[in-house]
């Protein structure tokens, strides 16, 4: 996630360096075929781009709404997934604390269903983490998990899912230990029914992507207009003999629209490991320290700060 107000312009580049190429052609072409060629059809009329240019705007506009909307929902998913995480913490250790003076409960039993439940829910979150980012640092969910627990999820396709079963039974372990009793189970699996409806949504997002005549199109008429808006330039600043001023007025305007629709195409995505991504490792940091100090844990991993103004 950007979080600096000030951009750097090698990064931008990198996504418009290709539409700017266009319209630096285009606008070479446009001068020598008026110029050189002596054409003077090459200069068209300028009333038809500035149709075609608010056609454009409006279209880019409902393509960008979409996909802040998007980036919106993931963030909001994320969120989700810090406080019902929060939430189910504070209910294992309360209601294990809860049950220690009945004849049933066991001390160490508890300590450890307390360990090992909060400590999952901690791995859970960074197996998403991962498993949205395409990525395979799985060795960073070893400290939360029992040995056998991490072998068999390793070798599990959805790897959040898995925990997320693991979690079901070791709640219903408690219940038949004692540890658990009542209507705690209750109240947790509708936590944990948040929880996998946040995964759902996660999943969502990521597997199904605006219509892609959406994005196809924007870019076919935004590559059709940086082409064309030199030629039309020329009957602008042909009669004051100022042609060559097509240069930096195509740059400039074409920069504009070309700007416009890369953001709306990089944030559609919001789960891709870059830049404009949603914090997840850093919500999935606030988790890790939340959850362990719910744990009284003495040490906690240091809180991750933005790097240049990117937080990730």
């Amino acid at each position: 996630m950007i979080l600096k107000e000030n951009f750097d312009l090698t990064k931008v580049a990198r996504y418009v360096w290709k539409d700017m190429a266009l319209a630096s052609g285009a606008s070479a072409a446009a001068y020598i075929a008026y110029h050189s060629l002596n054409l003077p059809a090459a200069a068209l009329p300028f009333a038809p781009i500035a149709v075609l240019g608010s056609a454009l705007a409006i279209f880019l506009a409902f393509r960008n709404n979409t996909s802040y909307a998007r980036w919106a929902e993931g963030a909001q998913f994320w969120f989700s997934i810090k406080t019902q995480s929060r939430i189910f913490a504070r209910l294992i250790v309360t209601f294990v604390q809860s049950h220690r003076h009945t004849p049933q409960y066991n001390p160490e039993q508890a300590a450890l269903f307390r360990q090992h439940t909060v400590r999952r829910q901690i791995a859970w979150a960074h197996a998403l983490r991962l498993q949205l980012r395409g990525q395979e640092a799985w060795h960073e969910l070893r400290p939360y998990l029992p040995d056998e627990e991490y072998a068999v999820m390793l070798t599990r396709h959805n790897k959040p899912g898995y925990l997320m079963e693991r979690q079901g039974h070791h709640i219903y372990d408690a219940m038949a230990q004692g540890t658990l009793q009542g209507f705690d189970s209750f109240q947790l699996e509708g936590t944990l029914a948040q929880l996998a409806a946040q995964q759902s949504g996660c999943e969502r997002l990521k597997a199904i992507p605006i219509p892609r005549q959406y994005d196809y199109f924007t870019r076919v008429f935004v590559h059709l207009f940086t082409a064309i808006l030199p030629f039309c330039l020329l009957s602008l600043f042909t009669a004051s003999g100022t042609t060559w001023l097509i240069f930096p007025f195509a740059l400039l305007i074409a920069f504009l629209f070309v700007t416009v629709e890369r953001v709306g195409a990089v944030n559609e995505h919001p789960f891709e490991n870059r830049i404009t991504d949603v914090p997840m490792t850093a919500i999935c940091n606030a988790i890790e320290r939340d959850l362990l100090e719910v744990l009284e844990e003495p040490a906690l991993p240091a809180k991750l700060e933005p790097q240049a103004g990117y937080l990730f």
